[in-house]
């Protein structure tokens, strides 16, 4: 499985609809094959900071996803609306999504 986190900053007067702008390109990569997982969460520290979480079956499955149409036209218009480069962990790990965590669960389990 390949793991790709990516920490975007936006423009300030563009955070806000991030979400929104982003929206059409998350779900369309989501529905790809070899997708497993396409997370945003927004940072709790700095508003402007949404870090992505994603994950891909294989190399082949990454690279689909970055010659995809909407992956192209996504590249078009993010430039518009980041204040620096995206930061980004790209690593191969064992799995094929999420684990349960062995350290802790709900009390009573």
């Amino acid at each position: 499985m390949i793991f790709i986190v990516v920490k975007f900053t936006i423009r300030p007067d563009r955070s806000e609809e991030w979400l929104t702008l982003i929206d059409a390109f998350t779900q369309a990569t989501r529905q790809e094959p070899g997708n497993i997982f396409f997370e945003w969460s927004r940072s709790v520290d700095t508003p402007d900071q949404f870090v992505l979480l994603e994950a891909f079956e294989s190399h082949e499955a990454g690279e689909a996803h970055v010659n995809a149409e909407h992956f192209k036209t996504a590249m078009t218009w993010i430039p518009d609306v980041i204040s620096k480069t995206p930061e980004i962990v790209n690593v191969e790990v064992d799995g094929d999504g999420w684990s349960q965590m062995a350290e802790l669960a709900p009390r009573g389990q």
